[in-house]
């Protein structure tokens, strides 16, 4: 909603309110000066010439008299400051999504995709916030939970052409820290229970959704087993929604283990390979989960100025040119 203000709204009103009393007190003393009488001039009134100068005379002063007043409530009106009032009232999304990637050797490929669609639907983004976390061994937070859209979107393209060149600067500063323990990788259950760490503000009533991208292929001795992380997820109110390459040639157990975590959370399990499947877990979330929060409306003040300036400008110089006629 926008609406029009002054700063000092009581200004205008008082010298509107002297202007008109010097107005009304000049025309109620005009006829009280002092005057000469002339006879035998009754004739001259009926002179076209003298009654088209005395048209001419009356017609620019009542125009200076109004020039005048113009100036003054205009002076006025910026005295008292215009300004133009916009209250916005902002629906913010109450969720947090954590991208939670596997950057094991098997998986950058994958990675990339998901990160690359992500990085394509935070434009549609209006409050959400976002995060983003890597593992392998160990886990490293790229970006804790966030709503800083311009930040989110620098670092998931930097990401996202980490995960295209593995062998470049930038993927080495993104896998910093994944390898923590020698020997090891693809810790899944550490990773998701780092990821569900970075879940905050467990007192307010927010939607909390993990999306895991991984082969579920273990290399190492976690300290969460997957069905442990799950279980952490699940207490800590976090859905998790797994991605998982289905060309693998594995045994059917693990991604039916994995399809079984995430559904044990409510989550959804899903091909890495689907293009579509990050913008269907997404609508998923907005459709279940989303729960829209009126903040407390914003007032936007902004000066409105220009009109009234100009007014003035016009109206000083109508008073300075009927005053030099007047007086000639």
């Amino acid at each position: 909603m926008t609406r029009a203000a002054l700063e000092t709204p009581w200004l205008a009103p008082v010298v509107v309110a002297v202007v008109v009393s010097a107005l009304v007190t000049g025309l109620l003393l005009r006829d009280r000066r002092g005057t000469t009488p002339v006879a035998n001039t009754d004739d001259l009134r009926r002179v076209p010439a003298l009654r088209a100068w005395r048209v001419r005379y009356r017609a620019l002063r009542v125009t200076l008299a109004l020039a005048v007043a113009t100036a003054a409530v205009a002076a006025a009106v910026l005295a008292a400051r215009p300004v133009t009032v916009q209250e916005r009232t902002r629906e913010l999304a109450n969720r947090d999504i954590v991208l939670c990637l596997d950057v094991s050797g098997s998986m950058l490929r994958y990675d990339e995709q998901v990160v690359a669609t992500f990085e394509r639907l935070v434009a549609g983004f209006t409050g959400e916030r976002v995060a983003l976390s890597v593992f392998d061994s160990t886990s490293s937070t790229v970006f804790p939970l966030t709503d800083d859209y311009a930040l989110v979107t620098d670092q998931l393209r930097i990401a996202r052409e980490a995960f295209a060149a593995p062998g470049s600067g930038a993927a080495e500063e993104l896998f910093r820290g994944t390898g923590g323990i020698e020997g090891q990788a693809s810790l899944i259950g550490d990773g998701v229970a780092s990821c569900t760490l970075l879940f905050d503000q467990h007192d307010a009533d927010r939607s909390r959704s993990m999306v895991l991208a991984t082969d579920n292929e273990v290399w190492g001795d976690p300290v969460y087993t997957l069905s442990e992380a799950a279980d952490l997820a699940a207490a800590r109110g976090v859905v998790l929604h797994a991605l998982y390459p289905a060309h693998r040639d594995m045994g059917a157990a693990t991604p039916a283990a994995l399809r079984a975590a995430a559904e044990g959370t409510g989550g959804t399990f899903a091909a890495a390979e689907d293009a579509d499947a990050v913008p269907a877990i997404l609508a998923q979330v907005q459709q279940a989960q989303l729960a829209a929060m009126e903040a407390d409306p914003e007032q936007v003040v902004t000066d409105d100025s220009d009109v009234w300036v100009w007014l003035l400008y016009g109206a000083g110089l109508a008073v300075v040119v009927l005053a030099w006629r007047v007086r000639a």
